[in-house]
């Protein structure tokens, strides 16, 4: 089942899409109140999801046409920082290693979490702002982001699958001189406009657990990185037993599971982007996220 945030008549609203990628069904069209995707993964129940998959199959009255729609981030405003996993691909370490203020020369012995100050998410079709003012080295990272669906704490690794919502695409647009300058994560990657989500959540169990999904990117129709999420260092299981051993992973937290190769520090020389440059993020199973810098 996919689930977006969409605007209609100057409204916000969230919605389930059709099989067919033609119509959306609003929540409020089936009685149900919740005001934001946030207010939906905290509130809604097993029932209540069953009822908007058999809405999506079903078009009830009150559907909208997709096309006569804005697009939003699937969560606009996440209610807190996004939770970031650095260097969890092998060889995205490799190729990090060429910038030595920022990469590593060896993997990691345990998962390296940082965080993404969000503002407010940048739609597919939306805009990336460039900063160029701050740093010209502007780079693209296509992630594949988990949605914690229930307040999570001393999950066993066994058990964490029961507490995924869904997933998402997250583009962790990343400004490398800023890394490098101030040696962390948080400034160069939490800039305005620096994180495109979407184009929708698609709900858990359309997937097995943990996932195993085709992630690849493209700037300008260019294949710049193409792997599969098998192949993370720390997988999702491990993820959320070691994070919410400590604190509470409350409903809607967003986890975005790193990068692999092909980002464009870590070519020679770096491929980074420019304004009007077109990034894709692809994720099997999920969709396309695709923005224009500027």
């Amino acid at each position: 089942m996919k689930l977006l945030t969409y605007i209609h008549e100057g409204k916000q609203a969230v919605g389930v899409l059709d099989p067919a990628g033609e119509l959306i069904i609003p929540i409020s069209a089936l009685g149900l109140g919740y005001a934001s995707m946030n207010d939906l993964i905290a509130g809604a129940g097993a029932e209540e999801l069953a009822r908007l998959r058999g809405a999506a199959s079903a078009s009830p009255p009150g559907a909208i046409a997709f096309e006569d729609t804005l697009k939003a981030a699937p969560i606009p405003q996440p209610l807190q920082d996004v939770i970031c996993l650095g260097l969890n691909y092998l060889d995205h370490v490799s190729e990090s290693s060429k910038f030595k203020d920022i990469g590593a020369t060896q993997p990691p012995t345990h998962a390296i979490y940082f965080s993404k100050r969000v503002s407010e998410a940048v739609p597919d079709g939306g805009e990336i702002i460039s900063h160029m003012e701050l740093d010209e080295q502007l780079d693209y990272e296509v992630e594949l982001a988990a949605i914690i669906g229930k307040d999570a704490r001393n999950v066993p690794a066994s058990a964490a699958g029961e507490y995924i919502f869904g997933y998402t695409i997250i583009n962790d647009v990343s400004s490398r001189a800023l890394q490098a300058r101030h040696k962390q994560f948080y400034f160069g990657k939490s800039l305005d406009g620096f994180t495109p989500m979407g184009p929708w959540i698609v709900t858990a169990d359309e997937f097995a657990f943990p996932p195993s999904l085709a992630v690849s990117s493209f700037v300008n129709g260019e294949l710049r990185q193409s792997s599969s999420t098998e192949h993370m260092l720390f997988g999702l299981p491990h993820i959320i037993a070691e994070l919410s051993s400590g604190m509470t992973l409350r409903a809607g937290t967003i986890i975005a599971t790193g990068t692999p190769a092909g980002v464009g520090m870590g070519f020679e020389p770096p491929k980074f982007l420019r304004r009007g440059d077109v990034v894709e993020c692809v994720i099997e199973g999920i969709g396309r996220l695709r923005n224009t810098v500027v």
